[in-house]
């Protein structure tokens, strides 16, 4: 190019057509980022419940893929709904009894009577509410006005769900149009069977790291309902829920469930609270250095520190979802990585990219 003539015109347009049209699919990303965290929420949930949808197709429905999914998803859903019955009864009826014992406990409270009363007067919350009424009344009705919001999300989230469902039944229906079509996408027969095993693992370890967080999660929200009952803490169920609903969140959900278990406890008794926290000190040995390290040694593969990595990198870049996904995606690198370093044989290429002259080969 001749210095004088300076840049083309037509390839400053196109670097301004490539820089709005990479802005734009930005703002579209971020438009959109909630049906992508949908579709990566529906995408890992059919491939957990891939291999049962075959399993299912190939032993009972004998090749009928829409009926073994229609069976596989309506198990899912009694499931679901047996487990959301097995809470709703103990917590309908502790609800009903907190219900009826809220006045009391309110009253007695502002009294300085009964435990919780006792309790604020110990710790001089009592004196700091009746002291700051108006910056508290003021904090409540800014809540209410929040009202619309809450809702708002509350039916996003119903949409997701809904979504999410939805999504998974026609991934897991469609999966091997889909899978079939791709890799007849691949020329190379070798290659071909290469993806194909691939992807195998990598589905294996997400399916492995779904189930066996499950259930942690229930070993965990059972425990600790037999312990808090046991202890006679009030609301046994709705605390265990919490706390196995939180111990699925990596790193720091089983460390919340077990404030709010504590502090439950600290309420009723002493005597509650100091066996609450012995048990929940030797729980998180069993969890971090049994049931952790053998669901990832057979499914994932994953060493504590990769772990360890791969969440504080996911939550950093997605926060909660983040550190639900780090584990699997983790592993997913990792299947791919020991594939190509195994294609290679473990041996370094056969023309080095720098020579012993340090002369690019």
């Amino acid at each position: 190019m001749n210095p004088k003539t300076g840049v083309p015109v037509r390839t400053i347009l196109a670097t301004i057509g490539l820089v709005l049209v990479t802005a734009l699919a930005l703002l579209l990303l971020y438009k959109i980022q909630h049906v992508l965290v949908w579709l990566v929420v529906a995408l890992f949930f059919t491939v957990a419940l891939y291999p049962v949808t075959a399993w299912v197709e190939r032993k009972i429905t004998h090749g009928r893929r829409t009926l073994a999914t229609i069976l596989v998803f309506l198990v899912l859903v009694l499931v679901l709904a047996g487990l959301v019955t097995a809470f709703a009864v103990p917590l309908a009826t502790e609800g009903a009894s907190f219900a009826t014992q809220l006045p009391q406990l309110i009253s007695d409270a502002r009294a300085g009577q009964g435990t919780v009363g006792r309790l604020l007067e110990r710790t001089h919350a009592l004196a700091w509410v009746q002291s700051h009424q108006s910056q508290i009344a003021g904090y409540a009705s800014g809540l209410t006005g929040s009202a619309s919001g809450v809702l708002t999300g509350l039916a996003t989230g119903i949409a997701g769900v809904v979504t999410v469902f939805v999504l998974s039944i026609l991934m897991v229906l469609e999966g091997p149009k889909v899978v079939s079509g791709l890799l007849n996408l691949i020329e190379s027969e070798e290659t071909r069977e290469r993806v194909r095993s691939v992807s195998a693992d990598c589905a294996k370890s997400i399916t492995g790291y779904i189930s066996g967080n499950l259930l942690i999660s229930i070993i965990c929200g059972g425990l600790t309902y037999l312990t808090l009952k046991i202890m006679g803490v009030p609301f046994a169920g709705l605390i265990a829920l919490f706390v196995g609903l939180a111990d699925l969140i990596p790193l720091i959900g089983a460390t919340l469930g077990a404030i709010v278990a504590l502090i439950a406890a600290a309420v009723h008794s002493i005597p509650a609270l100091i066996v609450v926290a012995i048990f929940f000190v030797l729980y998180q040995q069993l969890e971090n250095h049994v049931l952790q390290p053998v669901i990832l040694s057979r499914t994932v593969k994953l060493n504590p520190l990769a772990v360890l990595i791969a969440i504080l990198v996911g939550v950093e870049l997605a926060g909660i979802l983040g550190a639900l996904l780090a584990i699997p995606v983790a592993g997913i690198i990792q299947v791919i990585i020991r594939d190509v370093w195994s294609h290679r044989r473990g041996r370094p290429k056969l023309v080095p990219t720098v020579g012993e002259e340090e002369v690019p080969a």
